[in-house]
């Protein structure tokens, strides 16, 4: 009968009974039960034979950040009464522990915590509680959208990749201008827009609600910006490149959080860019160009811009750069010519022969149900080596893994609004704007 009730359990059939004295029964008979008995492994045979009806543990346990609720039963079912929550014990938890506690914590229940108390709104503020946060695996990528609803209401949705889940992050923190996203970069979000007709820079974290605005440029225009972030040197660097319509003559600009202060630095070469589009990696800025065909580098050590002779593959139709680790640069982007022969391809730059050589390629099925017709617009961006791939009419999401070679879709990735901007996020509490 022990054997019995464990392999109730593991068959999922175990049916509660109000009746202390009934044991827990599998549906199957007895005589199909020993037979599988006899083939189970050893494991599941002393785990049998070490559960007795008379004992009851009911262990309950629940993922982090996960709403449901594993139960595992042993014998009879019982439901354990709650504990009621001594207030002189529990106001007495060691500011250490606590500590630990919340910054294992998914990191979008921040809004609510900081509701609980105000201790606790203090605690998520103070260095120690910070720079245990810091040693904390990081919780894993996110996407973050971020649109505006009429009348200009900022609004921003995270959709965590481990927890398969939407927040809603409160965006009311940020000032009322008419500013669009840049990027993202070590818990760090940057934004561009104007103010009036002045054009600013501002960067935020949204897990503190802490932005700051940036000084002006020396050539204040609406610039093609990238922001990096050092988490060793707890630093962040903004890129200002070309004027965003394309004027060449301007200076590459570098904010540095360090000293506060933009620096100048060599004028882009005249070149043809293929699309506003940069890829940041390994301290190096890259830029598709036709003309001359190839990338355009900017070597952030030294301030000069240099051309790389890297040709484009035959038939691309619209490309993408994407960063990886370890010094990898990604090219995502269509082949053909008419629609029953376009396929979606992903190549690595070869840096020693100069060349692009194809990693993969998109499976059909995926790419029918992610772009429908040859014309619809995509996005594609990349972090880690994870690259995400967006199509506002068909309101999908999918995403490659580089180092696994596997494809898949964002489950439940419903994509908010048409004039959504989308890049990856990685949420970080101890991210400083200053």
């Amino acid at each position: 009968m022990e054997r019995l009730g464990f392999w109730g359990l593991l068959m999922g059939s175990v049916e509660k009974s109000s009746d202390s004295r009934k044991l827990v029964t599998c549906s199957k008979n007895r005589d199909e039960e020993s037979s599988s008995s006899s083939s189970a492994s050893p494991l599941k045979r002393s785990l049998s034979r070490n559960t007795s009806p008379s004992r009851q543990i009911v262990v309950k346990t629940k993922p982090r950040g996960l709403e449901e609720e594993t139960v595992a039963s042993f014998g009879k079912q019982v439901v354990a009464a709650d504990v009621p929550m001594e207030e002189s014990i529990w106001a007495m938890l060691p500011e250490d522990l606590l500590n630990e506690i919340l910054a294992r914590l998914p990191p979008f229940m921040i809004f609510r915590i900081r509701s609980v108390c105000k201790k606790w709104n203090l605690i998520l503020q103070d260095n120690s509680f910070l720079k245990f946060h810091s040693n904390v695996s990081s919780h894993g990528p996110c996407l973050l959208t971020f649109w505006k609803n009429s009348p200009q209401v900022p609004q921003c949705s995270v959709f965590s990749l481990p927890l398969k889940t939407w927040y809603k992050v409160p965006f009311t923190f940020l000032p009322s201008w008419a500013f669009w996203l840049v990027g993202s970069s070590g818990g760090l979000v940057c934004f561009s827009g104007l103010d009036g007709l002045t054009f600013r820079t501002l960067v935020c974290n949204p897990l503190m609600q802490s932005w700051r605005v940036l000084p002006n440029m020396h050539y204040n225009q609406q610039r093609q910006l990238i922001m990096v972030v050092d988490r060793s040197e707890k630093s962040f660097k903004v890129i200002a490149t070309s004027d965003i319509y394309g004027d060449k003559s301007l200076p590459t600009e570098v904010y540095d959080s360090k000293t506060d202060k933009w620096s100048l630095h060599q004028i882009m070469p005249a070149v043809n860019l293929c699309s506003s589009k940069m890829a940041y990696c390994d301290s190096r800025l890259y830029l598709e160009t036709l003309s001359p065909l190839g990338l355009m580098m900017y070597r952030l050590d030294t301030g000069q811009w240099e051309h790389i002779p890297a040709k484009f593959p035959r038939s691309l139709l619209d490309g993408y750069l994407v960063a990886g680790t370890q010094k990898r640069l990604f090219l995502v982007g269509r082949i053909g010519l008419y629609s029953t022969l376009q396929s979606m391809r992903i190549w690595e730059l070869d840096h020693t022969k100069v060349s692009w050589m194809e990693i993969s390629r998109m499976p059909p099925k995926y790419f029918r149900a992610l772009l429908r017709l040859s014309a619809e617009r995509f996005e594609c961006f990349g972090q880690d080596n994870l690259i995400c791939f967006t199509s506002w009419n068909q309101g999908k999401g999918l995403l490659y893994n580089v180092d696994k070679k596997i494809w898949s879709w964002i489950s439940g990735c419903a994509l908010q609004s048409c004039n959504s901007q989308v890049c990856f996020y990685e949420p970080r509490f101890d991210a400083s704007v200053h």
